[in-house]
């Protein structure tokens, strides 16, 4: 790496432990080592040894570490210092280090963005290191590490390779058009090949969005008029008293929200207040605005209706009256409450619109019914971790990037005199899929990554 500078971090969390790891990385370690431990530990190998100050006074007694370019983490020299978890020796010794002139603070990401520099990791696998350390789930995790081994990369590498070959015979003809030695592929062969590739990044979407879920999960809002049973479907969901309960209608004036886990997936759980069309109370008006942002980012709406109050006609009315102020199509879901009292079956009913579930929250009966939809809804399959891995939106948005450019490349299949514009196509389709890999990425993209990484990482 061409810069000058050292950088330092401590590596494991403020606060009190029983161990504090600092970690330094730059052309400057070996000098650290040297001075502040007297010795240049053996490679690899774990030393017991004294941590001096600048007047050679023990600063504390721990684990040494060296780690000699290229072999480490950044590709850079590396020296791990293991001593005790307080927050004051840790910090003596943070700033023992930084008295070297060219060592410095380490930003946030900066030792993962060393490595994605010097090549030992991809950006996808410097996004996985960030995703085990944030992940909310088992499944989450182990399909991060996947990640971090390069399971995704090899799958957008392939895709890549695939288009460079076909990318070099439609160039070479453009470039070449008289050498009878240069390969000629048919336009029908090109066809197929375009094809098979727009079918493979197509799979590929598609077991991204499944994974992706892992990692951002799905954001449920539940909203309604007022009274109807919205904040005991919320504790009941949740498994906890989040939202007070009371017969008085209006309880729910702000937004609550509550993570679950289902399956794997993290959900976010969100109680709004209720909606009514008009309200001389200003708390209650601003509730109501914020139900209706909260509606506008969400996933999937549970529209819940009193079973006792509202018929088919009026239900319907209510879901057209809310979706007329939607800005894009939304997973629906209404729910009848209080079959208790109207005595309606307890069940599911599907239509072409949305589902429909009766339960009756005050029995809790028929909550499984509706978490059983929210988990089929949601779309995930249970895929098996072994191969999975975990997506981000930046990905999925790349992905389909080069779709639409393969899909106006067919378009331009068939008319010769624009056969080098087909190959730009081609060209832009293999640069969104080199920004995930990182391999073809801006400065601002790769700033916005790493920023936020924890420091020491």
């Amino acid at each position: 790496m061409s810069s000058l500078d050292t950088i330092i971090a401590h590596a494991t969390p403020h606060g009190y432990g029983s161990v504090g790891i600092v970690r330094v990385s730059g052309t400057l370690t070996k000098q650290v080592a040297l001075e502040l431990l007297g010795k240049l530990p053996s490679p690899r190998q774990a030393e017991y040894l004294p941590f001096y100050d600048i007047n050679r006074k023990m600063l504390d007694k721990g684990i040494a570490i060296y780690f000699p370019c290229p072999n480490s983490f950044t590709g850079e020299d590396i020296l791990e210092l293991h001593g005790h978890g307080g927050p004051v020796i840790l910090e003596m010794l943070l700033q023992r280090i930084l008295m070297f002139p060219g060592i410095r603070i380490a930003r946030p990401g900066e030792f993962s963005e060393r490595a994605f520099i010097n090549n030992k990791i991809d950006l996808t696998q410097a996004e996985a290191i960030a995703d085990i350390i944030e992940a909310s789930s088992i499944q989450a995790a182990r399909a991060a590490v996947n990640s971090l081994q390069g399971v995704f990369s090899k799958k957008i590498n392939y895709l890549i390779e695939e288009i460079i070959n076909l990318r070099l015979y439609i160039e070479a003809n453009i470039d070449f058009p008289d050498e009878e030695e240069i390969s000629i592929i048919s336009q029908e062969k090109i066809s197929v090949k375009l094809n098979q590739i727009i079918s493979d990044i197509n799979l590929l979407i598609n077991k991204a969005h499944q994974s992706s879920l892992l990692r951002e999960g799905s954001k449920i809002v539940i909203t309604g008029k007022p009274n109807v049973g919205k904040s005991s479907i919320m504790n009941l969901l949740t498994g906890s008293d989040v939202a007070i309960v009371t017969k008085i209608a209006g309880t729910t004036r702000d937004v609550l929200r509550q993570q679950i886990n289902l399956d794997g997936i993290p959900i976010n759980i969100i109680d709004t207040a209720g909606l009514c069309d008009e309200t001389t109370n200003e708390v209650e008006r601003i509730g109501i605005n914020r139900a209706w942002h909260e509606i506008q980012q969400a996933d999937h709406i549970l529209l819940i209706v009193d079973s006792c109050t509202t018929n088919l006609e009026e239900q319907e009315n209510l879901y057209k009256k809310l979706i007329s102020r939607l800005t894009y199509e939304k997973l629906f879901t209404i729910v009848r409450n209080k079959a208790d009292l109207s005595n309606e079956k307890i069940g599911k009913n599907n239509t072409n619109k949305y589902s429909i579930i009766t339960i009756s929250a005050l029995l809790e009966d028929g909550i499984e019914i509706l978490i059983e939809h929210l988990k089929q809804s949601i779309g995930y399959t249970s895929l098996s971790i072994e191969g999975n891995f975990l997506a981000r939106s930046r990905h999925i948005e790349a992905l389909n990037t080069a779709v639409s450019y393969f899909l106006i490349a067919k378009e331009k299949l068939f008319f010769p005199e624009i056969i080098e514009l087909l190959a730009e196509d081609l060209k832009l389709a293999h640069t969104a899929l080199s920004e995930i890999t990182g391999k073809f990425s801006s400065n601002d993209l790769l700033k916005r990554i790493f920023s936020r990484f924890c420091i020491g990482k």
